[in-house]
């Protein structure tokens, strides 16, 4: 008997405590939807302010009149009245809903709140929790939008011609193939926009691995003298292919311009590049990750191929400049090392490349 009378107390003490911190509970959160209610007037009256800079904005680059800028002003004001009287509406009815009905059998997610807290006691909960599980989660439902994105990322892909000047040199009389001498580039950029109400100047900044291949002519491949200079010689054998390779890391910064498309919405300020025009100037600097030379020939009828990875003397040290020009992400693209490819070489040469960018 005094087994069962423990039970009873147990259960008793169990369901007063539910109860009372189910009420505290009810009680919190219509405390945390009446803060809601009253961060909702100053998040749209921040939206108003930043859509009356903008239109100020259009008035002194001479887009609009001041005529237009004061009915969008006056249009940009009635919007956001009216969604503090809708948002506020819609906080008041999951008030009303929470006095009438409290949490139980209520989704949390109705409530809309970004992160929530649960106490699983005398329940389930969404990832199957029972009695006891506690668990904090972030609202599925709930995305944050970011009103003005300065910033966006791009994969940058480039590839065409790749060569080299050299001094007291023109490019016509190049010891290198013009057509067989090619360069691919792959890398990652940040753009973003210079000023806050206009998207004309913006700064790009990344990372980009080069490869810069040269193939001489006349059956020659390169060699290393024991001064350490790397120069061009006669291969004994008749070269099917000759090839060397220089791979850089390398972080770009350009400082791009071009117009932009600009669109306001109630949740959102974007610049568009579509179908725009841009042009970028800048340049880099790295570091040379590996240098490498490819032959491939026939001896006595049988075929060899020879990849030697050695210094050939080149660079370590990488620095140069760069420009781009184009519509959107298809553009004209071409890149020119300032530092000499060989060190303590008798004649200097340097890398120059051209050839199509596309930024996805």
């Amino acid at each position: 008997m005094r087994t069962i009378t423990m039970y009873a107390v147990v259960l008793l003490t169990l369901f007063i405590v539910h109860n009372a911190v189910a009420q505290e509970g009810d009680e919190s959160k219509v405390e945390l939807l009446e803060a809601q209610k009253a961060k909702i007037a100053q998040q749209e009256k921040l939206a108003l302010k930043e859509e009356v800079e903008a239109i100020s904005k259009r008035v002194e680059s001479g887009e609009i009149t001041l005529d237009e800028a004061n009915a969008l002003k006056m249009k940009a004001a009635e919007k956001r009245a009216l969604n503090i009287e809708n948002r506020i509406a819609i906080i008041d009815n999951k008030i009303a809903l929470l006095d009438r009905n409290g949490t139980e059998n209520l989704e949390l997610d109705t409530l809309n709140f970004g992160t929530r807290l649960e106490i699983g006691y005398g329940g389930r909960s969404n990832d199957g929790e029972r009695i006891f599980g506690i668990s904090i989660k972030e609202n599925p439902n709930r995305k944050k939008v970011i009103y003005d994105r300065r910033t966006y990322s791009d994969l940058v892909v480039a590839i065409g011609l790749n060569n080299a000047i050299i001094e007291g040199q023109s490019l016509d009389d190049s010891p290198y193939k013009i057509g067989g001498s090619r360069f691919f580039e792959m890398g990652w950029q940040w753009r973003t926009r210079v000023f806050k109400n206009t998207n004309f100047l913006r700064f790009n900044y990344g990372f980009s691995f080069q490869f810069n291949g040269l193939k001489p002519k006349d059956n020659q491949y390169f060699v290393s003298l024991e001064n350490g200079q790397s120069v061009l010689q006669e291969f004994d054998y008749e070269l099917n292919k000759s090839k060397l390779r220089i791979d850089n890391l390398v972080f770009p910064m350009h400082f791009e311009l071009g117009p932009s498309k600009y669109t306001a919405s109630e949740k959102s300020i974007r610049y568009s590049l579509k179908n725009q025009f841009r042009i970028g100037l800048g340049g880099y600097a790295g570091f040379n990750l590996g240098t490498r030379q490819k032959l491939k020939y026939e001896i006595d009828g049988g075929r060899v191929k020879d990849k030697l990875k050695r210094s050939y003397n080149t660079n370590n040290i990488i620095y140069g400049l760069s420009a781009y020009a184009g519509v959107e992400g298809v553009l004209l693209y071409v890149k020119y090392d300032l530092n000499p490819i060989f060190k303590d070489a008798a004649v200097e040469q340097r890398n120059v490349s051209l050839g199509l960018r596309f930024d996805l």
